[in-house]
């Protein structure tokens, strides 16, 4: 199929871009890497009055070290967080992304406002207790990921503002573990382990319609249970869903395996 009508616009700033979505009304859309957006457009499951390109907005494509983090420019593409080195974590979970042609193209700021359940960096996001900067009408604010993530491609971010840059805490351990049909392929279940501050967070996607903590297992691992008394903690905890890839207990299942590799990936066993 092919995309409904819609006008374009190239923006050159941020607050081009705000102002776009502002008198768009609710009816605009960012243009970035264009990897989950179009598909969407193709099927009219969207159908937006305007597109707002900001690959020519600057400022938005730099990986930049701080104390304890690493900022993240919301024009980053996938490609770019698996070469870095600042972050382990993210340059591994960014190898799990598509196929290289879609690294080569997504953007962190496109994946994230985008809110795919499945999607990898939403689930290191809230593994790690990242915040997003964003970007409005009265100016900038932070916004945590606890709170950036309301529903399956749905976040808390208004209809005029747009992420110009992700912050995500540096762990001090961590493991990452997918399972998907295919390399490529959706993630079935996705499973995060990381030390901030001094306290092991574990966070699944896949398996909610937000990235979920997994709070009973992180709990086990506090009163110094092993990696597979937390691991079953975590399938307990979950309520998965059916679908045509797997029933709810297979899904369960999954996640539990998933959360003890990447809890022995991290070193904790």
């Amino acid at each position: 199929m092919k995309c409904a009508p819609f006008d374009y616009v190239c923006a050159n700033s941020v607050e081009e871009v705000v102002k776009v979505l502002g008198e768009a009304d609710g009816d605009g859309k960012i243009l970035a890497g264009g990897q989950s957006l179009v598909p969407v457009l193709a099927l009219r499951m969207a159908r937006p009055s305007v597109l707002v390109d900001v690959n020519r907005v600057p400022g938005m494509g730099r990986i930049r070290p701080v104390e304890g983090a690493v900022e993240v420019g919301a024009l980053v593409r996938h490609s770019q967080l698996v070469e870095q080195t600042h972050h382990p974590l993210l340059a591994e979970a960014a190898r799990w992304i598509g196929h290289t042609a879609i690294r080569t193209r997504g953007t962190t700021g496109g994946s994230i406002a985008h809110a795919d359940p499945s999607a990898e960096l939403p689930v290191v996001a809230v593994g790690v207790g990242a915040s997003a900067t964003v970007a409005g009408p009265t100016g900038e604010r932070t916004v945590a990921a606890d709170e950036l993530f309301v529903s399956a491609l749905v976040t808390s971010l208004d209809d005029d503002e747009m992420i110009v840059g992700v912050r995500f805490p540096l762990p001090t351990r961590w493991g990452f573990a997918e399972f998907s049909r295919r390399h490529g392929d959706f993630a079935l279940v996705t499973a995060v382990v990381a030390e901030v501050d001094g306290r092991v967070r574990i966070t699944l996607g896949g398996v909610a319609a937000v990235p979920q903590r997994a709070l009973a297992a992180e709990q086990v691992l506090a009163d110094e249970g092993t990696a597979h008394d937390a691991a079953r903690a975590a399938a307990a905890e979950i309520d998965p869903t059916a679908d045509l890839h797997g029933s709810a207990p297979f899904r369960r299942a999954i996640a539990g395996e998933m959360v003890r590799r990447a809890l022995v990936r991290a070193g904790i066993e």
